[in-house]
């Protein structure tokens, strides 16, 4: 499909430039890879499906998801990008498809990362406030995580500038580093920063102040060099990441948890409102689980800037894929062992999810206060990996908009990306009764269903490109029919949430809530954007008929004619 070929030589090795083009070993470069991609999506997703219809849904569309489009949409994007000097997919479609699709493909690529960077913001925010109460009366505060996580994010620039200037090696810094992110986890309850009690201000207070403080970072984190922070992190955040699943395979294959969710969430009571609205809903809900328009960003943004052979697009595009859905099954794991009656269920999905590995880890007998936290680290390794990264992709973005490409443009692209998502939110939330609700699980639904059709998006951008290169006149197809699903759902979820929000009791009522026009103008880009496409392949064939009837003549009128 691909045709990989490991001689060629890859835009980390031809364009190196020590900043954004640095070629990576590949065991150094997954880890950053799939800590980038899987963020808190792979767990949040899986839980909340999970609880809302049942984890045998969620379960098949995880596995079918994963290895028939996630992956193909995965190993595309990176391929395409470093046939294309490591640009970015949205300069794939404009070189592909025009450059009015290119506009209204950044433009769209944009908005998705800012609510990408909205939702997983706050959601590691709320961690850092409150307590967990075990079953033993242990507590597991907010604070130690916060701790816990301001260790960790110390450490990758100390390893970076080792690297960087002494003789120290990857395999030595590993053997250094890595236990000390172990450290860190145990340090964090001894030195808990609690915001509210620190400052004296409320809980609520004390996240809008996180979410002020982890956007800073992302603002930080998108403008230095990688080998400084991004490229060590996500080595470290990998193992992090690896050692969670091993856990976790511990408590699955060995644990004799017995299944006590329902496969099938109210099936038995009204079929109509099981399958719908589980269509589309679970299909946005586990998005990076199965699959992530978030990945084809990283995939052409950061991680084609790094491939040091084609071959290592294999295992880092299609095989860290399949990791993460292996990861969301083990999330779903975590919902299938409960009851359906337990409280636990309505908790937020990290804290789900922390539980479960703690209950994995006590198998081996770590205390499950640590275990817990480590769950939660793990989920807050996973987010700031996707904040960062994302903030410097937007950076990006705005960068090949205006080609303000200096140092004041990098900060102004930057501010810009970490700012719109700061003004979000700061806003205070209410459900239709009035209660605050957090910023995350306002913005999780226009999140997921703008990533899926970012996802459906880069699929016809690949679609696009295989059918204008490849030798396989079929070939395209592969990567065209995933994109017909993902399109599909995506754009029914968005209609839905447009819909939901502006009929109530089927009267029109024509309201001013930030998310409905968020929804509205993502349709309107993709709509026109999929016109643009369809017009682009419209083109070629036409051009390809002509260009096949012309070398025929020639052929007819000399026969001996080498066409």
């Amino acid at each position: 499909m691909f045709r990989i070929d490991n001689a060629g030589i890859t835009p980390a090795i031809e364009m190196e430039d020590g900043v954004d083009y640095v070629p990576a070993e590949p065991r150094y470069l997954m880890g950053q890879h799939f800590s980038a991609i899987a963020a808190a999506g792979p767990i949040t997703g899986p839980i909340l499906a999970g609880v809302m219809f049942g984890w045998g849904p969620a379960l098949i569309w995880i596995i079918l998801g994963s290895i028939f489009i996630g992956g193909v949409h995965d190993m595309g994007a990176l391929v395409a990008s470093i046939r294309h000097k490591a640009r970015s997919i949205t300069e794939i479609v404009r070189e592909n498809v025009s450059n009015r699709a290119y506009v209204l493909f950044m433009v769209f690529v944009w908005i998705t990362l800012v609510y990408i960077i909205v939702a997983f913001t706050d959601i590691t925010a709320s961690s850092f406030v409150g307590t967990i109460t075990l079953e033993n009366g242990e507590k597991v505060g907010g604070g130690a995580i916060a701790a816990s996580s301001l260790l960790y994010l110390a450490l990758p620039v100390f390893m970076g500038l080792l690297l960087k200037y002494t003789r120290l090696n990857l395999t030595g810094a590993t053997a250094l580093f890595l236990p000390l992110v172990g450290v860190s986890i145990w340090f964090g309850r001894y030195i808990p920063v609690d915001l509210d009690v620190m400052l004296g201000i409320s809980p609520a207070s004390a996240v809008k102040l996180w979410d002020f403080l982890i956007l800073a970072y992302c603002f930080t984190a998108s403008i230095l060099p990688m080998w400084m922070l991004l490229q060590p992190r996500g080595h470290l955040g990998g193992y992090f990441l690896y050692a969670s699943l091993i856990a976790s395979g511990i408590g699955v294959i060995f644990g004799g948890f017995t299944i006590q969710y329902p496969a099938f969430n109210r099936l038995d009571s009204d079929w109509g409102a099981f399958f719908f609205p589980m269509f589309p809903i679970l299909f946005i809900t586990i998005a990076c689980g199965a699959c992530s328009g978030f990945h084809s960003l990283v995939g052409s943004g950061t991680t084609s800037k790094q491939l040091k052979r084609e071959g290592d697009s294999k295992i880092i595009g299609y095989g860290a894929m399949l990791i993460e859905g292996l990861l969301a099954v083990v999330a779903l794991a975590c919902v299938m062992m409960l009851a359906k009656d337990n409280p636990l269920t309505g908790k937020p999905p990290n804290y789900i999810y922390a539980m479960g590995i703690g209950r994995f880890l006590e198998l081996i007998h770590i205390p499950a206060a640590l275990g817990i936290s480590f769950g939660l680290m793990a989920f807050t390794t996973f987010v700031y990996d996707t904040l960062d990264v994302g903030t410097r992709l937007g950076r990006y973005i705005i960068e090949e908009l205006t080609g303000w490409r200096n140092m004041t443009g990098k900060g102004f692209a930057a501010a810009l990306t970490a700012g719109v998502p700061l003004l979000f939110v700061m806003q205070k939330a209410l459900d239709a009764g009035g209660n605050p609700i957090p910023a995350w699980r306002v913005f999780w639904s226009v999140f997921g269903a703008s990533n899926q059709l970012l996802a459906a998006l880069a699929l016809i951008g690949i679609t696009v490109w295989l059918f204008k290169t490849s030798k396989n006149r079929y070939v395209w197809l592969a990567a065209f029919l995933p994109a017909v699903w993902m399109f599909a759902m995506s754009s029914w979820a968005l209609m839905r949430i447009i819909m939901d929000g502006w009929l109530i009791n089927g009267e029109f009522i024509l309201t001013y809530d930030p998310v409905i026009y968020a929804a509205l103008i993502l349709v309107a880009l993709a709509a026109l954007m999929l016109l643009e496409t369809t017009v682009a392949m419209i083109r070629d064939r036409r051009h390809s008929g002509r260009k096949l009837r012309d070398e025929r003549a020639v052929q007819d009128a000399d026969p001996n004619s080498a066409c």
